[in-house]
């Protein structure tokens, strides 16, 4: 089996792709019957799931019967589904023993660490949304409901949890980000004034680790990183606070690149406020608090705070609309009652 961009779905004979195509069309009358309520984006969304799930019988005897490795999963997408579904998707291989090989963006390795063959092949994103591959269950990457019985989370924490990046202080990771969103304007982000006032709640309390990763460390999609032009002031104004790229030269971790830096830092770390998308999807991958600023987006039409995010570690998942609301969660959780967060 080969499932994402690298290869193609290949209809074996027309009357397989006929019976594809009427199949589809019977899923698109259902979700319109069943799920008429939603608009007709989202039950775009609702009809990949089902699809997604149906196209995975193809693959009934080899995963079940023969368990013979088989599986080359390949993506290219946003990172944040690449965390909620691919990559777990590609760990139940592992575990069911029909893994053969995993394909990703550069510097992708260590995600895909428990992969006998990982190539990293793409030096690009794709923007998601309306191409998410088929072959991978939970298509597409927002949905009313999840299954997971081809998805089991990944170990990232007790893997590249070494005990390295511990302080005197209890950590906590700010990540933050500051691009442009559905191709506007950054929406979610902690400008310069919200840092501020986190970091004037939190820096004598803990050990601070702000990360905003420089466009160059990361493999970016279709959004354009712009600059806060805010570590200058975090430096100058915190100098406790540890700015998450400056670790690239601990002693210990020899970090093969900024994706091995993040696991590491975050494998030891309980406490994190973070941000809508990828930033907020890694950071609720290693148990504990996560904190999330999220103004709007998909994930609150579905729900996806109570249902994947929790699912990712067992993490507590705080999802906030408002800056406002983030400060009164921090104070609750970090502040006056910091054992809630551990």
């Amino acid at each position: 089996m080969v499932t994402g961009p690298a290869a193609p779905v290949n209809r074996s004979s027309d009357s397989e792709g006929l019976l594809w195509r009427l199949m589809a069309k019977l899923v698109t009358a259902y979700v319109r019957v069943r799920h008429g309520k939603h608009a007709d984006g989202y039950r775009y969304f609702i009809r990949q799931h089902y699809l997604s799930w149906l196209f995975q019988l193809r693959y009934w005897w080899k995963d079940r019967v023969t368990r013979t490795p088989h599986a080359t999963i390949a993506f290219d997408g946003e990172f944040s589904p690449e965390l909620k579904f691919v990559i777990p998707y590609a760990y139940w291989h592992h575990l069911n023993g029909t893994l053969l090989k995993t394909i990703g963006c550069a510097h992708t390795r260590d995600l895909y660490f428990f992969s006998p063959d990982h190539e990293e092949r793409y030096t690009t994103r794709r923007w998601n949304d309306f191409h998410f591959p088929l072959e991978i269950p939970n298509s597409e990457d927002h949905n009313v409901r999840y299954t997971y019985r081809k998805w089991a989370p990944v170990p990232w924490k007790s893997h590249f949890g070494h005990g390295h990046f511990t302080y005197a202080k209890p950590t906590l990771v700010i990540a933050n980000r500051y691009n442009t969103e559905w191709t506007g304007e950054p929406v979610s982000y902690f400008g310069m004034e919200d840092l501020r006032a986190l970091l004037h709640l939190l820096a004598d309390r803990y050990q601070v680790i702000y990360n905003r990763p420089p466009a160059a460390a990361i493999v970016n999609d279709e959004s354009q990183v712009m600059d806060l032009n805010e570590k200058d002031m975090i430096r100058r104004e915190f100098p406790s606070v540890l700015l998450l790229e400056d670790l690239m030269a601990h002693p210990k971790a020899q970090a093969r690149n900024f994706n091995h830096l993040q696991l590491m830092v975050y494998a030891d770390c309980e406490r994190f406020i973070s941000i809508h998308g990828g930033t907020a999807t890694l950071a609720s991958c290693f148990g504990g608090t996560n904190v999330i600023y999220s103004r709007k987006g998909h994930e609150h039409y579905f729900g996806e705070f109570r249902s994947i995010y929790p699912k990712l570690s067992g993490s507590m998942i705080l999802p906030c609309r408002t800056m406002k609301d983030v400060i009164k969660e921090v104070g609750n959780r970090f502040v006056n009652h910091p054992r809630q967060a551990q």
